[in-house]
């Protein structure tokens, strides 16, 4: 945060240096409300202070924090109780929590008017098929009638969180509250290509015990800060506590024997 405000301070400075080329710039700040590459929540009550601070808009990416977050699931802003008018404008896609396809955006009316006046071309070419549209409005229902659907979540997210806990040779990365989080090694062999073999091996083994990880991938030669390597371990609200407590117990015993 104190980096970005930095940044900001930098812009500002710059702007009164050239006020003819400030009347034209735009600044957005960007961030998901939930980060998949580190399982961490975006600071949303600072990012406001700065959107305001220094006539900013905010952006917020939901995909993974959409019908994770908030008593409702209505996201990072429901978390946090940030009022919905101080954000400009909110994307996601509807692949995770409402298992469909494609995604949305949502924001001051401003913009969406605007969205849509430009927008009007892709109706017909990249518009959603019927069937799941309708998958998603039933999804979203779901949501509505049961909001005790996220507390379960929540509950899960944090057994497993807690259950990975002390694992020799892997720390657990991200919220307990985020239903995608990492584990990384604690100590790097000193070559990426090394850590890589080592966590696809465990990979490999978890899913030949009927575990499914996955190894996170990056585009590394495009990544600003690329992250350390990783295995993405993903719950779902509709894993029972024994698929839980199986899936720890077998991470456990399979990353113990390709470490130690």
């Amino acid at each position: 945060m104190a980096d970005l405000e930095r940044l900001l301070r930098e812009q500002e400075v710059e702007d009164h240096k050239n006020p003819r080329k400030a009347r034209v710039t735009r600044r957005f700040i960007i961030a998901e409300g939930l980060y998949m590459n580190t399982g961490t929540i975006c600071p949303l009550p600072e990012l406001v202070k700065l959107k305001y601070k220094y006539k900013a808009r905010i952006f917020l990416e939901e995909s993974l924090s959409f019908g994770v977050l908030g008593e409702h699931g209505r996201g990072v802003t429901e978390h946090f109780g940030i009022n919905i008018d101080d954000i400009d404008l909110i994307s996601a896609n509807m692949e995770n929590s409402l298992a469909s396809i494609g995604g949305f955006c949502c924001g001051r009316s401003f913009v969406i008017d605007h969205q849509r006046l430009s927008g009007q071309g892709y109706c017909f070419s990249a518009s959603l098929p019927p069937l799941l549209a309708a998958a998603a409005i039933e999804a979203l229902n779901i949501m509505e009638e049961n909001p005790g659907v996220f507390a379960v979540l929540k509950e899960k997210c944090r057994h497993i969180h807690s259950a990975l806990q002390g694992i020799s040779g892997l720390r657990v990365v991200g919220e307990a509250l985020s239903p995608a989080f990492h584990l990384q090694l604690e100590e790097s062999t000193g070559s990426r290509e090394q850590d890589v073999k080592l966590l696809q091996e465990i990979v490999s083994q978890c899913m030949d015990r009927g575990i499914a990880l996955t190894r996170a991938r990056y585009l590394e030669r495009e990544e600003r800060c690329l992250p350390p390597p990783s295995i993405r371990v993903v719950v779902t609200v509709e894993q029972t506590e024994e698929e839980l407590e199986k899936a720890a117990s077998t991470i456990k015993e399979v990353a113990q024997a390709v470490l130690l």
